[in-house]
């Protein structure tokens, strides 16, 4: 690159900054598209719709209704935000939240009233109508029967709970016009059903009506028999009549009907104090790394500072173009992924130095420093990415939340890494700072023996494992759980409040809460204020009947609220047992991608192993510490295990890629453990760098943060350093292990 264009390239950098800067904190045009402010937030963060639904026709549903509705429902919900919570209130009453919204009215229009769905075929077994019609939609249809009779003479030849999906679209008819329709997939049941119905229909020349809530809302011509599961119903008029049907058959799915019981807006469960902290936290963590690149790496630290307030800024516009939900998982995301690009710099940086110390020009040691991390950073990246791609398709709730903004920082850090730096440091030598001072050397340091001291490492991080089950096994007899679960994971109870005044969250946080933690003796309470209202929603471990009276009393004693005014309703977990089945499954899956992607990139199974054995490890590490601090286990959990997950994959990565790149120039005289330990030792400044910086944002959110969120930082500063520990004390020696132990696969 020459001067005049290195001078343009930074010139249109400092412009490309102003701008993103510009988007990302006052936007563009009236409703500020692009900015931070327009992010959509959880309701941890902001709040949102909160609606109840009641049972109807039942008194008591079995448990197993109530939790396959719920879980139905989840998956609905997740259309409007993947960070929706849907659990059970008493015995027959389900609450949805959906956070980002605050019209209830339009969430109820839309979700519509969920409610009974029934194929009925037009003749029962005499021939005789059992309704009539005049066309697609309600207006018009009447039974003659009441569904029991229909019921019992066998003409409802399918039940919304045979309907696996359905979706509204466009099609194109048998003479190539664009028609709207909605495209539906039944269950292997209800395939069975659907083939014997349409066969039937078919032949008869009959219709097969779709009965939802008291009406019906399509009425379509059986054209064929139908036997592959699948079926789609045309002739609709519009786009906005075709989802909306989808949507009615959807929730038509359900075991139990419901009926609106209440519904209202919500604050925010952290408060606006944690918002505004968990900024600062973040401004402050990113100008300390920005310091350090500076100090540590000189120019080319220069420029990957301007790359990653490019990024920075690029992450809040893309969360707001892609309508993400921002919470803390999906913080944990964000987090991971500027360790990532940081790590990405690091690497590269290095890799510079090393070809100065090697004898090459500057011009030359950046293009060679550039060529030679790319294995790395791309391998690194990919494994994550692949995680992040398979716990976004079978994950759910904070689950997913946590995939989408870990895989958008992915791909934007690596674009960021991989070619802004590049530009701009390409660009800063051009204009003259070409001295290889600027740039740094390699100090000559002795090669570690960290393979000498295996057995030591093994050893420690055997006795911690077993540490953790021991007080898993100490929790589970004095408490009956061998973690501290919160809410999210065992429920609790729900007391709401009408207080004389509309205090704010900060007030009740001070003095409130510490009422309800007298009385649970558990500082885990998590607090919603309803909007227009002077009503608090309380949600605390389960309380028994003493324990509410006791409540009641200290509320009207020391706040003066009337104890009638006062409700409390056990509640479920948050996060059910099929979510919690679903971020298994995930993880199950990615781990395994994972393993054959490194396999594959390796062309050596050990490689595979090893870096799965010591993602095993950082987990079982983390959740000792989990048994032994006593940790709260709630939504944020699951988010802090992916992060090291992904840490951890990540580390490993660059130390088996040097290992690689030295095996294929090792000569006779050098041993395999020196090769090791060479290689371990060449990486060790990107690993500890590496480390520190991602380390630095998570302290400053525990040192800044309100107590949830301490609660989340502090376990993930344990991940970092564990995984930091296992790259470089495990995963090196446990691949020398199985390579002198077992053949190559």
């Amino acid at each position: 690159m020459k001067k005049n264009k290195g001078v343009v390239t930074l010139l249109v950098t400092v412009l490309v900054m102003a701008a993103l800067g510009f988007v990302a904190i006052w936007g563009i045009g009236t409703e500020k598209a692009g900015s931070a402010a327009g992010i959509r937030q959880g309701l941890d963060l902001a709040g949102g719709v909160s609606i109840t639904y009641q049972v109807v026709g039942e008194e008591n549903p079995s448990s197993e209704d109530m939790a396959d509705t719920i879980y139905k429902l989840q998956q609905r919900v997740q259309g409007y935000s993947t960070e929706a919570q849907v659990y059970q209130e008493g015995s027959d009453r389900i609450n949805i939240e959906i956070p980002g919204v605050s019209d209830a009215n339009s969430i109820l229009a839309d979700l519509g009233r969920p409610g009974a769905l029934y194929f009925i075929a037009q003749t029962d077994a005499d021939g005789n109508q059992n309704y009539s019609y005049t066309g697609y939609g309600a207006t018009g249809f009447s039974l003659n029967k009441t569904i029991e009779e229909l019921q019992a003479d066998g003409s409802i030849v399918l039940e919304g709970t045979d309907v696996e999906a359905a979706d509204g679209g466009s099609a194109n008819d048998d003479l190539g016009n664009s028609q709207f329709v909605v495209d539906l997939i039944f269950t292997s049941e209800g395939t069975t059903k659907f083939a014997e119905a349409t066969t039937k229909a078919f032949a008869n020349g009959q219709s097969i009506g779709i009965y939802y809530d008291g009406d019906f809302i399509s009425v379509p011509n059986v054209k064929a028999a139908l036997t592959d599961g699948r079926a789609q119903i045309s002739g609709i008029g519009t786009y906005e009549q075709a989802e909306r049907l989808a949507s009615q058959i959807r929730i038509g799915g359900l075991k139990l009907e419901l009926e609106e019981l209440r519904s209202n807006v919500v604050g925010a469960q952290l408060g606006e104090e944690a918002v505004r902290t968990s900024l600062l936290a973040a401004l402050i963590g990113l100008v300390i790394i920005a310091l350090f690149m500076m100090i540590a790496y000189r120019i080319p630290g220069f420029a990957s500072v301007l790359a990653l307030i490019i990024y920075t800024c690029l992450i809040v516009i893309c969360l707001n173009i892609f309508e993400l939900t921002l919470t803390l998982p999906g913080i944990a995301g964000i987090i991971l992924s500027i360790g990532m690009a940081v790590d990405a710099n690091v690497i590269i940086f290095a890799r510079i130095r090393e070809e100065i110390t090697a004898g090459k020009t500057v011009r030359s040691a950046i293009e060679s420093g550039f060529q030679k991390a790319l294995s790395a950073i791309v391998d690194g990246n990919v494994t994550t990415l692949i995680a992040a791609f398979v716990l976004g398709i079978k994950g759910s709730g904070t689950v997913k939340g946590f995939a989408y903004t870990l895989g958008l920082g992915i791909v934007l850090s690596m674009f960021t890494a991989l070619f802004v730096t590049r530009l701009i440091l390409r660009a800063l030598f051009a204009v003259g700072l070409k001295d290889e001072k600027f740039y740094g050397r390699n100090k000559e340091r002795a090669t570690v023996n960290f393979l000498g001291k295996k057995n030591i490492f093994f050893a420690c991080s055997i006795a911690v494992i077993i540490l953790g089950f021991v007080f898993m096994g100490i929790n589970g007899a004095s408490t009956g759980r061998v973690l501290n679960y919160s809410l999210d994971f065992v429920g609790g109870t729900s007391t709401n409040v009408t207080f004389n005044e509309d205090m704010d969250l900060a007030t009740i946080d001070a003095n409130v809460v510490p009422v309800f933690s007298s009385v649970t003796g558990d500082g885990a309470v998590q607090v919603q204020k309803v909007a227009g209202s002077n009503e608090v929603i309380f949600k605390t471990r389960e309380l028994n009947l003493s324990e509410r009276e006791q409540l009641n009393s200290a509320l009207a004693e020391q706040f003066g609220v009337n104890e009638e005014l006062i409700t409390a309703e056990t509640i479920s977990s948050t996060i059910s047992s099929e979510m919690k089945s679903d971020a298994v499954i995930a993880v199950i899956i990615a781990t395994i991608c994972m393993l054959i992607y490194i396999w594959f990139r390796f062309k050596d199974i050990r490689f595979a192993a090893s870096s799965v054995a010591a993602l095993v490890h950082d987990v079982l590490v983390v959740l000792a510490f989990y048994a032994v601090a006593k940790v709260s286990v709630g939504s944020t959990f699951i988010a802090c295990m992916l992060t090291i997950v992904g840490y951890s994959i990540n580390a490993t990565i660059v130390i088996f890629d040097r290992i690689r790149e030295n095996l294929g120039s090792m000569m006779k005289k050098d041993s395999l453990q020196e090769l090791v330990n060479r290689s371990i030792s060449q990486t060790l400044s990107r690993s500890i760098f590496t480390s520190l910086t991602t380390f630095i944002m998570v302290a400053a959110l525990y040192v800044l943060g309100v107590t949830s969120i301490k609660e989340f930082a502090l376990p993930l500063m344990v991940g970092i350093v564990c995984g930091t520990y296992s790259s470089v004390c495990i995963t090196g020696a446990l691949w020398y292990v199985l390579r002198t132990k077992i053949k190559k696969a």
